[in-house]
């Protein structure tokens, strides 16, 4: 699993969100300037978000973006999900494929399958809250 840059900046976006939430809707051009991203990339990803419900986006003067829930509602798995597809591992659990036609006797299906579901439990288990309230340079120990 390789996280893109469309999944890290759609988790910076929301905790930048998170933090300034305080502040009413946040122009896209503010969101930018804080993250060091393109607008137009930016756009992309905000769309996808509003899309699907995570954001709220209102156009023209006063406008801007907002979250639609409380931080601690907001899962970095399933921000992921939304913006990556799938997270496994390897092709066979990803749930596009079609099955693999050596599973029944794969030595490996079953290691796969129980980190894919470390992954998915510990990216479901940290919330934007708890990315907006650690420290900076910290990482999550599993």
């Amino acid at each position: 699993m390789l996280v893109s840059t469309k999944g890290r900046y759609a988790l910076r976006v929301m905790v930048d969100l998170a933090e300034h939430q305080g502040e009413g809707r946040i122009p896209l051009k503010q969101i930018a300037e804080r993250q060091g991203v393109s607008e137009k990339y930016l756009e992309n990803i905000l769309a996808t978000l509003v899309r699907n419900g995570m954001l709220s986006g209102m156009r023209g003067k006063g406008g801007g973006y907002r979250l639609t829930r409380n931080p601690s509602d907001y899962s970095a798995g399933e921000i992921l999900r939304l913006t990556e597809g799938s997270l496994a591992p390897v092709s066979c659990l990803d749930g596009t494929c079609s099955g693999c036609e050596r599973a029944a006797d794969c030595p490996t299906v079953g290691m796969w399958s129980k980190l894919d579901s470390m992954i998915t439990g510990y990216l479901d288990s940290v919330t934007i809250e708890d990315l907006r309230c650690s420290p900076r340079g910290i990482d999550y120990v599993i």
